[in-house]
């Protein structure tokens, strides 16, 4: 009869079976021997699932570039104050804010933001690649 099993090393597997800790999961016999095998880590249309994952992350690459600057283009950059200035817009204690903002906030802040009411959203930020 045989089975598979995984070991750490073949030195692992040695030393287990020494101390007379491997069993046959169908018997319980200890008689168990290694048979030679080649590990087959990639198959041969991996290559095409790794394509298309490659694929998939450059496209959300891409769009996540072009909403960056359509942010930059459209909306003034508040740095840090993120939530302190959303405040101020939402709730009219801004001057002269004609355009939408964009900036920091913590994961707290945009939460206690939208709790309140004011629209808020977190969007990961790629930095430009200067290669």
């Amino acid at each position: 009869m045989t089975f598979d099993s995984w070991f750490a090393s073949s030195g692992e597997y040695d030393k287990l079976l020494k101390k007379k800790l491997l069993n046959c999961l169908k018997c319980n016999s200890i008689k168990i021997e290694k048979n030679l095998m080649a590990p087959n880590f990639l198959k041969n249309n991996s290559k095409k699932i790794f394509d298309k994952k490659d694929f998939k992350s450059t496209q959300i690459s891409k769009k996540l570039s072009e909403y960056k600057k359509f942010i930059k283009k459209n909306f003034e950059y508040v740095g840090e104050n993120f939530a302190y200035e959303a405040r101020s817009v939402h709730y009219g204690n801004s001057k002269n804010k004609k355009k939408g903002i964009f900036g920091t906030a913590s994961n707290d802040e945009i939460k206690e933001l939208r709790e309140e009411g004011i629209e808020a959203e977190m969007i990961p930020w790629i930095e430009d690649k200067n290669n």
